[in-house]
């Protein structure tokens, strides 16, 4: 029993130095980037979008680096499931939210395309350097697209990222050295809250018999995401709501392709084949049923939400039973 308690308290505080990390490496990376007079479209498309994806692709690198592949890709598509079901659908049930047209005529239908294509590179049993190459690549066109999108699309993106509510950050900049050390104590806090979080989560699958698919899709991908579902219903409390559909849909992109491509870069990795039977069918499932939501008179409507969570809960009790 003491075991077990200490491999729970590894993975709660794993998820405590994962967020704290991933904040301080996003707030320090930015002042620095400000300070460089880097342009607030770069750093709100890379720095801070990364930053949100942050804790998914420490822990998908040290898991696929382990050899625990199925808790990277459990990882990497429960996080997605997390943020349509869960994170959309908790924040439409606090309040409406609004969604930008760009969101639904190109971010939406990028994410499902990009969502299909991951089948194909998945059904050899594995991601490998090569397909980690691929999705790399497949960022990098995204990214490209949208840094040519109008000065209006560029005023939306800003504010989706977060960067808005960092706007102050410039001003109130402390020094260099300052900046630099949020900088090294996030990348501890992410390196430290990585190794910690998978240290637990072997020794859940290891003890309680449970498939590294199930708790990579679930109690690791929820904690992983605790980013993007404080941001959204801080946003959404704030009467921000509608900054929550591009975050979500933005963070989707960056799971499958910076998180899922740059871990197997790094590491190419082996997963179980229910994954193309389940996991990413699921996935796919709540990808097109987010975009006739979104497209309903451009807004998440609260019964919307409730949609969203039933059919988030209807997935996991399908991933359950598949294991």
């Amino acid at each position: 029993m003491s075991e077990l308690i200490a491999n729970l308290l590894f993975l709660t505080g794993g998820f405590g130095a994962l967020y704290f990390g991933a904040e301080w490496l996003v707030r320090g990376s930015v002042r620095i980037a400000s300070e460089m007079g880097v342009s607030p479209v770069v750093v709100g498309l890379t720095l801070v979008s990364l930053g949100t994806s942050a804790p998914e692709l420490v822990v998908c690198i040290q898991a696929a680096i382990d050899g625990a592949g199925n808790l990277a890709a459990g990882n990497v598509l429960g996080s997605n499931l997390a943020n349509i079901g869960l994170i959309l659908g908790a924040t439409a049930l606090l309040r409406p939210v609004a969604v930008a047209d760009r969101v639904i005529a190109r971010e939406v239908p990028i994410m499902i395309l990009i969502t299909v294509m991951i089948f194909p590179f998945v059904m050899d049993g594995g991601v490998s350097r090569g397909d980690g190459v691929v999705l790399l690549v497949l960022l990098t066109v995204y990214l490209a697209i949208t840094f040519v999108s109008t000065e209006e699309d560029a005023a939306e993106i800003l504010d989706e990222v977060g960067l808005a509510r960092d706007g102050d950050h410039q001003e109130h900049a402390t020094s260099r050295i300052g900046n630099l050390g949020l900088v090294a104590a996030g990348a501890i806090g992410l390196a430290l809250g990585g190794r910690a979080i998978i240290t637990g989560a072997t020794y859940l699958v290891d003890s309680l018999g449970a498939s590294e698919m199930v708790i990579g899709a679930t109690v690791i991908a929820i904690g992983t995401s605790l980013p993007e579902l404080v941001t959204s219903l801080v946003a959404a409390a704030r009467k921000h709501a509608d900054v929550a559909v591009g975050n979500i849909i933005g963070s989707n992109i960056f799971n499958l392709t910076a998180v899922m491509g740059g871990s197997a870069l790094v590491q190419g990795f082996e997963i179980e084949g229910t994954v193309l039977t389940t996991e990413l069918p699921a996935v796919l499932l709540l990808s097109l049923l987010v975009w006739p939501v979104a497209a309903s008179a451009r807004m998440v409507r609260r019964s919307e939400g409730l949609l969203l969570l039933v059919a988030y809960g209807g997935c996991m009790v399908w991933i359950g039973l598949a294991h």
